[in-house]
């Protein structure tokens, strides 16, 4: 999964930022697993890079919403 930068999410439609959303939860998930498992994560920062990823569809999401209720 790549990384999406802020510019690229404001592109998207809101039903492609869910969708990504779900993507990343499920990645995010894979990875928690893997690492409460025991295992040795592939790229250790990579839970870092998708809560972070996470959070920014989620505020751009709110941002949208609220400019379009004015």
């Amino acid at each position: 999964m790549v990384i999406l930068r802020p510019d690229e999410i404001r592109k998207m439609t809101s039903a492609e930022r869910f969708g990504q959303l779900d993507s990343m939860w499920d990645e995010l998930m894979r990875e928690r697993a893997v690492s409460s498992a025991g295992g040795a994560p592939e790229n250790p920062g990579r839970i870092r890079e998708i809560r972070r990823t996470i959070a920014r569809i989620k505020t751009i999401e709110k941002e949208l919403m609220e400019e379009n209720q004015k």
